[in-house]
């Protein structure tokens, strides 16, 4: 019986096992998918010693992204290009391959739930500069996004965002927002801003162009407020849990030998989860 996992610290939280328990289920393979938490400390011997503990890979998640891609012994280029990986898996001679499937997850979402996105973005705005802000600018720019503007609070943080990336992206202050809104083709928040016991936005999109995009990474809750307000105003809304699942199925092929499908029936399933919890 293959078994793989989703290894962080903490990661009681993940759905992972939801997704692909239900996928093993669906597709009717013997396997399993667990919860390993996982320290700093930890990590290295825990990664290197993935086989001799029975698995066959593992997804990887805050705060082991980027500490996880330098224990690698071959990387995809997107997972260089993004100095991190999610998703663990090893070839025939035991050697750890790593790739980072968030770019994916992110632009499948959007072509799922927003068919015509890419024809209808010329200018796309990521509030953010951590790890999933660099994956969805990366993904934007590999779409053929002609200017990807990121905007955070802190310009150092965007400056070191921005270097090594194409030439199509650049970095405002936060401040800068109701000048830009009007020029937006699709808003992407990367922050944990709207996230269950977190702070919601501070900014109004009164001014954001007619039938701009509005997507959230965030999905708990399902719907954000930016995402309410969008909709309320009229823009079309994209939520944060399509990422979720999309950028675990390249994962469940590497493991377990067959992709999975993402469906209305996974995505009910992990959402009546979702609200159980919040009930």
């Amino acid at each position: 019986m293959k078994r793989a996992c989703v290894i962080g610290d903490p990661v009681a939280h993940s759905r992972s096992p939801l997704v692909h328990g239900f996928w093993l289920a669906e597709l009717g393979i013997e396997g399993s998918y667990g919860r390993e938490q996982v320290s700093d400390e930890a990590l290295a011997p825990f990664i290197r010693g993935l086989r001799e503990r029975g698995y066959v890979g593992c997804n990887v998640t805050l705060p082991h992204k980027e500490a996880a891609f330098h224990l690698m012994h071959e990387t995809t280029e997107l997972a260089r290009s993004l100095a991190a990986v999610n998703t663990i898996w090893f070839d025939e001679e035991g050697r750890l391959h790593g790739d980072n499937t968030d770019v994916h997850g992110f632009i499948a979402n959007l072509d799922q739930e927003a068919p015509g996105w890419r024809k209808a973005t010329k200018t796309a705005l990521v509030l953010g500069a951590g790890g999933a802000a660099r994956a969805v600018v990366m993904g934007l720019a590999i779409c053929g996004v002609e200017r990807v503007i990121v905007a955070n609070r802190s310009t150092h943080r965007t400056d070191a965002l921005v270097a090594g990336l194409p030439r199509v992206v650049q970095a405002v202050r936060l401040d800068r927002l109701p000048q830009l809104l009007p020029q937006i083709d699709l808003l992407a928040n990367t922050t944990s801003l709207g996230m269950v016991g977190q702070p919601h936005h501070a900014f109004t999109l009164e001014t954001l162009k007619p039938n701009a995009l509005v997507t959230d990474i965030v999905y708990v809750p399902l719907e954000t407020e930016l995402l309410r307000e969008a909709r309320l105003r009229g823009h079309p809304t994209v939520g944060g849990l399509g990422m979720l699942l999309h950028q675990a199925a390249p994962g469940f092929e590497h493991w377990y030998g067959k992709r999975p499908r993402v469906g209305e029936a996974l995505q009910r399933h992990v959402a009546d989860d979702i609200r159980a919890r919040a009930a």
